[in-house]
């Protein structure tokens, strides 16, 4: 969008949040980068630049702005709606892959050479893997700095600097501030106690009922609860473990993080966004749907609705197995019996969470006897885990989604809807579809739209790209409780 440079100056002068993310402008005259619904007098155009990214701005030398903190726009919509190997890529960066295992990890996951990958960022984001990764880091130690007590060194680390030096010397470059003179204009700290109190901002609108309602209607026990107006769940992270809760407010989710090691924040909030999608474009999705006049009424009574997603690809793969032909609430015990018998356990001081969700690895072991499921069943299941335990199966932010509904599709037991819904909440895939699905179906004959597969999912042709958010919609017309924000 950033090439589109009248469409760009219309947007800043009209100070539109909607395209936060999408682009950022660059000032010459004062060498700052802001987003475009900086409340600031917007620039001369003549003395407006665009840039695809914050890395790209900061690469051609300016700082962020001080007033509209472009840092802390959302993500672009771009790598969520795609499949292809810049927004791979762009995911398993927000995953932190880079700061992990450097960009020879990030193309290896890719099936890519460096150089590749280093030649198609910089074509379509104006900067490297690294440099994109680095302006994660400065956002992720700005975001400590301001909301914490720890000593500078402990952000350092924990937001992945390599050294003090170089987390000193980026938090100049990219703030114009020192990292304690940044502290110092936050607002006041309380003493870190192991928690964050984080604010996650989203495109609005945002309709919080099916998005939490379902997380809290089909929550596993002991894994996740529903408690004092939170969604709280336990997280698996690459250097520990944490506990979120994530509450919506009118302009942003508040997020509290327990995170048994700090470098584990950026990948935590990476998923919290990526479960909640918050990334999304919710205008140009209603947009869409609003062109079917029979979709059109659902839109403008509840607009803003997301697709409830995972923290975890393979736990949703294998929580997909378990609700198989069951209710939510079959589903959801099956799960809580494999969470009590192979899970790893934590304590929760604030609340009734209890487990990590079982690793492949773990539940690799289960015996098959033991599962209270038909003995197909019992195949699809332990075909799945053992796959994904020994790599042979790949669920993760860099999955192609094509390869892998094929090889989804290959397993004994998995048929449209079971890859489906794996495609639409564990993916990402914004065009994923369930025309097999009874709630669909039984939506589809109440509004007038054909109730048959087939001729449901020509209908759906128009809806695409975002038939994943026609789902939403559908669903939505029935009275199960995962349509409802719990009380």
């Amino acid at each position: 969008m950033h090439t589109d440079r009248d469409h760009c100056v219309r947007a800043v002068r009209s100070k539109d949040a909607r395209f936060d993310g999408w682009f950022y402008t660059a000032v010459l005259t004062t060498g700052i980068y802001c987003r475009p619904s900086c409340p600031v007098v917007p620039p001369k155009p003549e003395n407006m630049t665009f840039y695809p990214s914050a890395a790209a701005c900061q690469q051609a030398g300016f700082r962020a702005c001080k007033r509209c903190r472009p840092d802390t726009s959302p993500g672009s919509p771009e790598w969520n709606q795609r499949a292809d190997l810049v927004a791979r890529a762009m995911r398993l960066i927000a995953d932190g892959t880079v700061d992990r295992e450097g960009v020879p990890g990030l193309a290896a996951r890719l099936g890519y050479s460096t150089r590749q990958i280093e030649r198609q960022l910089l074509a379509e984001l104006g900067a490297g893997p690294l440099a994109l990764a680095r302006a994660q880091r400065a956002q992720t130690a700005r975001l400590l700095v301001e909301t914490t007590e720890l000593p500078m060194a402990d952000i350092a680390f924990a937001a992945g600097f390599a050294s003090i030096r170089t987390f000193n010397d980026t938090v100049r470059e990219v703030y114009a501030l020192t990292p304690s003179e940044l502290r110092a204009r936050g607002p006041r700290k309380t003493p870190h106690n192991g928690t964050l109190a984080l604010r996650l901002p989203f495109r609005a609108p945002l309709n919080p009922d099916n998005l939490f309602g379902h997380l809290a209607a089909t929550a596993v026990p002991g894994v996740e609860e529903w408690r004092d107006g939170s969604y709280r769940r336990t997280l698996r992270l690459p250097y520990g473990h944490g506990i979120v809760a994530l509450s919506p407010q009118p302009d942003h989710i508040a997020c509290r993080l327990t995170l048994t090691d700090l470098r584990d924040l950026t990948v935590a909030i990476s998923r919290c966004r990526r479960l909640l999608d918050l990334d999304a474009d919710p205008a140009a999705v209603d947009e869409q749907l609003r062109t079917d006049p029979l979709l059109a009424p659902l839109v403008d009574k509840a607009p803003g609705r997301r697709v409830p997603r995972t923290v975890d690809e393979a736990e949703f793969a294998v929580r997909a197995v378990l609700g198989q032909q069951v209710s939510t609430a079959a589903a959801r015990t099956h799960a809580a019996r494999l969470v009590a018998a192979y899970g790893d356990r934590i304590d929760d001081p604030e609340g009734g969470l209890t487990h990590l969700f079982p690793t492949p690895e773990a539940l690799a072991a289960v015996d098959p006897e033991s599962l209270a499921m038909p003995r197909t069943r019992r195949t699809t299941f332990t075909t799945l885990v053992d796959r994904l335990a020994d790599g042979t199966l790949h669920l993760g932010p860099d999955s192609d989604w094509a390869q892998t509904r094929a090889r989804l599709l290959e397993l004994p037991g998995f048929g449209p809807w079971t890859v489906d819904v794996i495609a639409l909440r564990a993916l990402g895939d914004p065009d994923a579809f369930l025309p097999t699905d009874l709630g669909i179906r039984r939506a589809a004959r109440e509004l007038g739209l054909p109730s048959t597969p087939a001729a449901l999912t020509a209908r759906a042709a128009a809806w695409r790209p975002w038939r994943a958010y026609a789902v939403q919609y559908l669903w939505a017309t029935d009275s199960h409780p995962i349509n409802f924000l719990p009380v």
